[in-house]
């Protein structure tokens, strides 16, 4: 095992390899960002003058993006906010009127990474399903409303959500035919459904399902700015016109009508420019090059049954992960220490595969196994 000196000056590598333009980062979603990076688009886009202010995140670029982003997923409007956990809360807020009852994975980032906030902030209930696993079905979704309707006391649900793919199960992914099951059986109870879709670019570009697809079978889609499209932060929820009309002062009354928004959301637009075609050849030369090292002894690289761009490392019990990991970044390949809530190293797939051919990584990695085979 790596001792804390080594890990600190590792760490401190790991930084400096992950702001290369030439390190595959086997991490995140989109590209890896640096300070140095994110000025030289701002310099770029405001040479171009593709800056255009806001005030209190209204009008300007945050306006621009709020179109192109309702377009893109093919709801009549959108509202920027500066996080997703925010525009979650508003998203299930609205829907929610007087029933207090949201129903969601035991696994979402709403019920693990929010704090309770729809308790505290909302008043809602959080009933959560299908615990420690990446969905819930519509069957089991079936009796939890209908167990809210059926008690001593009347408690009808206001609104359901699903995150997918899921952070916490590696990325993967709710089926097909279990969303349009469950949205089908949302739609028949008159239930307002919400998409936690903050990779759902990713999950697309693996299902092959249009964007447009997932997004027309939710009242309400919420989907990260800053995990892929190059922006420091920044979230889009879309729905209907009526559903976003006036929601900039739920916004701000949250503390998230933040004063200036337009450099973050013109980064956004820059970003998405391409962004689908990159992450298309990203994932299929990933598909190719996991083939090809699965032939070598000592590791294996496994696909999930619905997974998304997330892959799980496998090696021999006679290979140190932390030393494999570790010899990686002398070709500049990284890939991220263990995580507590995953048992091994996962491979997030990003643009920054295109970086080096596949004859280049797996000889990085052949050399790797030799060397502590």
């Amino acid at each position: 095992m790596i001792n804390t000196t080594n890990q600190t000056d590792s760490a401190k590598r790991r930084s400096e390899l992950v702001r290369s333009p030439e390190s595959i980062v086997f991490s995140g979603d989109g590209e890896p960002q640096s300070p140095e990076s994110i000025i030289e688009r701002l310099n770029s886009l405001l040479a171009a003058g593709d800056l255009h202010p806001d005030a209190y995140s209204l009008g300007g670029s945050v306006e621009e993006f709020e179109r192109r982003m309702a377009d893109e997923l093919g709801k009549e409007a959108a509202i920027w906010m500066p996080t997703g956990t925010l525009a979650n809360q508003l998203a299930l807020r609205r829907h929610s009127g007087t029933n207090a009852r949201v129903v969601l994975q035991e696994q979402s980032h709403i019920y693990q990474d929010e704090g309770d906030a729809l308790a505290r902030l909302s008043g809602l209930n959080a009933i959560p399903l299908a615990k420690d696993k990446p969905y819930f079905t519509a069957t089991e979704l079936q009796e939890a409303l209908h167990r809210s309707v059926t008690g001593r006391v009347l408690n009808p649900v206001g609104a359901v959500s699903i995150e997918s793919p899921v952070r916490r199960q590696a990325g993967q992914v709710v089926p097909w035919g279990e969303i349009q099951s469950i949205t089908q059986l949302c739609k028949k109870m008159g239930i307002p459904v919400h998409l936690d879709g903050a990779r759902l670019y990713m999950m697309s570009a693996s299902t092959g399902i249009g964007i447009k697809e997932y997004s027309e079978l939710f009242d309400s889609v919420y989907v990260s700015t800053w995990k892929y499209f190059g922006s420091p932060f920044g979230a889009i929820l879309a729905g209907t016109s009526e559903f976003i009309e006036g929601m900039f002062h739920d916004r701000r009354m949250f503390g998230g009508g933040l004063p200036s928004g337009y450099m973050a959301t013109a980064l956004s637009l820059n970003g998405m420019d391409g962004f689908v075609d990159r992450f298309g050849e990203s994932l299929d030369k990933a598909k190719a090059l996991f083939a090809i090292l699965n032939k070598l002894p000592g590791i294996g690289i496994h696909q999930f049954e619905h997974g998304s761009n997330v892959f799980e490392l496998r090696l021999g019990d006679e290979i140190d992960t932390d030393q494999f990991v570790e010899s990686l970044l002398d070709f500049k390949i990284v890939i991220p220490w263990l995580k507590s809530e995953w048992p091994l190293p996962l491979l997030h797939v990003n643009s920054s595969m295109l970086r080096q051919t596949n004859d280049e990584i797996v000889k990085a990695f052949s050399s790797v196994l030799t060397a502590h085979s």
